[in-house]
């Protein structure tokens, strides 16, 4: 399963050139130029991101932590643990179905984010599925029916993009490791774009029912320019269920 999404995938639209974005005098975007700005005077975070390590945080959301920073509360590290030593065979992608979040801000088959005054929206390639965060001033709903996604909202602390995911069904998992999440689940990222080719992410991880307290890890994307998004369906022809092994 790791090695089916842990390259990016060759079949994509023909390279055509972005409009509107810094180049370089050989042509090629400038990766390092400052981040543009909206005409609503917000850092313009649209484009085609891809996480800046394929696999790490993938596999071990924690991997930047120590083991005892992770305040799994003993139910949850003792799935967690089941999971690990199952080597993840029950993990909901091996079935073609989604990833939550923040699993799917890691998954590396690159995601369009396309960013409008009310919405952004994140486009992913992986599953083929979409994520929407209102910018338009309504909260959180109060009584969500859970779903695999969530429900997001957003709003600028300044010049960093700061999103509340709710609402989550419980049955993604954080990581192909196992961290578990529950429908108490609440995530808060915050997107900042200090260049281009560069987006960084903090992530808080704010779940009562397994874990003790809310925990934060960082992550990063980098630009992938002048590409585009294609389909794709994991339900196509997956043969992989059968030959998943474990206890």
């Amino acid at each position: 399963m790791v090695f089916s999404i842990t390259v990016v995938a060759s079949a994509q639209w023909d390279p055509y050139p972005w409009k509107r974005v810094p180049r370089t005098a050989d042509g090629k975007v400038d990766l390092n130029a400052p981040a543009q700005r909206t005409p609503y005077g917000k850092p313009d975070l649209s484009g085609f991101w891809m996480p800046e390590n394929a696999t790490k945080h993938l596999l071990n959301l924690a991997a930047d932590l120590k083991p005892e920073d992770v305040p799994l509360k003993p139910w949850a590290r003792d799935l967690y643990n089941q999971r690990i030593e199952n080597n993840g065979k029950d993990h909901p992608g091996v079935s073609c179905l989604p990833s939550g979040i923040p699993e799917k801000d890691n998954i590396p088959d690159g995601l369009k984010l396309v960013q409008t005054e009310d919405l952004v929206l994140l486009l992913h390639e992986s599953r083929t599925i979409y994520r929407q965060i209102f910018t338009d001033g309504r909260p959180l709903p109060k009584n969500p029916l859970p779903t695999w996604m969530g429900y997001s909202i957003g709003h600028w602390d300044k010049d960093i993009f700061v999103v509340e995911t709710i609402g989550q069904n419980g049955r993604t998992w954080l990581d192909m490791r196992g961290l578990p999440g529950t429908e108490a689940l609440r995530v808060t990222e915050r997107f900042s774009r200090p260049k281009i080719g560069h987006m960084d992410i903090d992530v808080t991880i704010d779940d009562s029912e397994a874990y003790t307290k809310p925990w934060t890890v960082k992550l990063a994307w980098r630009l992938l320019p002048d590409t585009d998004l294609i389909e794709s369906i994991c339900e196509e022809n997956n043969r992989d269920p059968g030959h998943m092994i474990g206890k």
